[in-house]
């Protein structure tokens, strides 16, 4: 009796969240990893990180063109805003999926990738997807910089050089941390699910990378969600891509602060889906070493 007492105790002192503490406890090692990974990915170039500026700008030239030079597309009052309205639109919901899409096509090798981690060293596998995540997120965190340099430029060369002030960066900036909440933590709880379903399922890979094409142009990358007959808006919403899309452009282009039920619906959800993911991946990994 007195036993199962002491047991019910140390249930009732878990915390409600245990991977904040997970990632925390292993810090150091999560943040040499981290810079690793960036350093490893432009060790030996001649540009070296550069490259992170470079590959998103060429993608933004090429769809820019495409867009709105071959198809003739338009975003809002693209004639009145300036030339480059399509450009910084579309790019801010590049950078969103970006992140998205470079977590999703490594997670399901991570494990996999790492195996002698798993088999002969005793290692915390579960900061492997969390590298990963903050690799993407310094990728992203650069690619914003492009978005606020085009921005200012949007400003220079508008048709009213005088109301500069509408194109630059906007005060409602700072509410971009808190938008990208539910973008990290469901990053990093795909990261979880997926490098752990991917020690069981070789080709879950394969199906992720046709995935992620196939969202690329169901997000709203391309377009505005308004865009859409009101039909298919409802159907398109289901799609969390889109939501956290729409808030930050909002909140970087358009200069209106993010939906309160957003950041706290949104938040609330993606952190319990992180801790469930957490601990799905801590059950999966007592396999691992038998499958590898």
């Amino acid at each position: 009796m007195e036993h199962q007492f002491q047991e019910r105790r140390n249930l009732l002192k878990l915390p409600v969240l245990s991977f904040p503490q997970a990632l925390w406890r292993q810090r150091e090692l999560l943040w040499r990893l981290s810079q690793r990974e960036v350093q490893g990915r432009y060790r030996g170039s001649m540009l070296g990180w550069g490259w992170s500026l470079i590959t998103p700008l060429l993608m933004l030239a090429v769809y820019t063109f495409v867009f709105s030079q071959v198809f003739q597309a338009r975003w809002g009052d693209l004639q009145q805003s300036g030339p480059l309205i399509f450009a910084i639109n579309l790019f801010a919901g590049l950078i969103v999926f970006n992140l998205f899409s470079e977590t999703a096509n490594q997670a399901p090798e991570l494990v996999v990738r790492n195996s002698n981690l798993v088999t002969k060293v005793i290692f915390p596998l579960e900061i492997l997807p969390a590298v990963t995540v903050v690799a993407a997120l310094f990728h992203a965190v650069t690619s914003l910089a492009v978005l606020f340099a085009f921005q200012v430029s949007n400003g220079f060369f508008s048709v009213d050089p005088t109301n500069i002030a509408n194109y630059g960066i906007k005060p409602t900036l700072v509410w971009l941390p808190l938008v990208w909440i539910p973008l990290v933590s469901g990053c990093l709880a795909m990261g979880w699910i997926l490098s752990a379903l991917g020690v069981y399922l070789r080709d879950l890979g394969q199906v992720i990378g046709v995935t992620v094409n196939l969202l690329m142009f169901l997000s709203a990358v391309f377009y505005p969600l308004s865009a859409l007959p009101e039909r298919w808006q409802p159907l398109l919403i289901l799609n969390p891509l889109v939501i956290i899309i729409d808030q930050t452009r909002q909140v970087c282009v358009d200069g209106l602060a993010p939906s309160l039920s957003y950041l706290v619906i949104g938040s609330l959800l993606s952190l319990t889906l992180c801790e469930i993911t957490y601990r799905a991946f801590q059950r999966a990994r007592k396999g691992f070493a038998d499958v590898l």
